[in-house]
């Protein structure tokens, strides 16, 4: 049987052509009629005059046809160049919009973020910043992990974690965000001189404290007293201890920010502060680059300017 010979010009098409036709090429075709000319298109796009003569002859033994009428003075279509325009310049439309789809993306961030926060300071002072992050960015999700125990952030898969550390981790990046105090709450009611009176009082205590144990308190002129702490209660949520000092049953040593002002609690010894083992600093653990998420970065630039126009008023 005889063979005949197939006529379908798509198939006589030399490889490489479809490529010279592809939504790019269609693109720049649209941006060189947008400029008036070869040059100027060249200055726009960043090439050089004869890069964009290239590409235009390209194109043009692509589709078969000449596409524009060349001039010194001027740059004008052909018919084939003004139909295969109204595609052109549809792509380039749509590429300009894709592009500023992306950068109002970059501004707007999104995704989920996993954030790790000691109870306190989460809920005193991270959630309402993480509150007024998100009215920023509304396409922004959290997934929250608000507790006292010590994460381990990568085996949990954290992006962020706000803990309470003078020494963090050296596999991670560090920012200081506040420096704060552990002092002694109570009723006013309850007057102390010293701290040794605290051996005498109830004491609701954060942690594991079945026996009495020692602490230490530094003054305001650098004095040291070491009283013994007696639990008459003792728990892992500071929000429960302090609810139960609240109503009369003994006094709590806390952290600064969890007692705002005109709270029914007072600093039962002022200038006093209890040194604790983990430190006075909260500090923001973020993976280093290029792991650390772009997202993860601007919160904690976000959370540190609040903080320290908060410092400032």
């Amino acid at each position: 049987m005889k063979l005949t010979k197939d006529r379908n010009p798509t198939s006589m098409r030399k490889p490489g052509r479809e490529s010279a036709l592809d939504a790019n090429a269609l693109e720049l075709f649209a941006r060189i009629v947008q400029a008036g000319s070869f040059a100027e298109a060249a200055r726009q796009l960043g090439l050089t005059r004869a890069a964009v003569s290239r590409r235009v002859a390209a194109i043009e033994a692509a589709v078969g046809v000449a596409l524009f009428v060349r001039s010194t003075r001027s740059l004008a279509l052909t018919d084939s160049g003004r139909r295969l325009h109204a595609r052109a310049k549809a792509v380039r439309e749509a590429a300009e919009a894709a592009r500023m789809a992306l950068k109002h993306q970059r501004g707007q961030l999104g995704g989920t973020l996993r954030i790790s926060a000691t109870t306190s300071f989460g809920r005193h002072l991270l959630a309402p910043l993480l509150a007024r992050f998100q009215a920023l960015h509304p396409a922004l999700r959290y997934e929250l992990l608000f507790t006292d125990r010590r994460v381990d952030l990568l085996r949990e898969g954290l992006d962020l974690a706000f803990r309470i550390t003078d020494r963090p981790p050296e596999d991670w990046v560090a920012q200081p965000l506040l420096r704060f105090a552990v002092r002694l709450y109570g009723l006013p009611h309850l007057r102390l001189e010293t701290p040794e009176q605290i051996a005498a009082l109830p004491c609701l205590l954060l942690g594991q404290h079945e026996d009495p144990r020692a602490s230490l308190w530094l003054g305001p002129q650098g004095q040291r007293c070491e009283p013994m702490l007696q639990a008459s209660a003792w728990g892992s949520d500071m929000e429960s201890l302090l609810a139960l000092a609240r109503h009369g049953a003994g006094v709590v040593p806390a952290p600064d920010f969890c007692v705002p002002a005109g709270d029914a609690l007072v600093d039962l010894l002022p200038g006093w502060r209890l040194l604790v083992p983990e430190g006075e600093w909260v500090q923001a653990l973020s993976l280093p680059a290029p792991g650390a998420s772009e997202t993860a970065r601007a919160l904690v630039a976000f959370v540190r300017a609040q903080m320290a126009n908060a410092g400032d008023s």
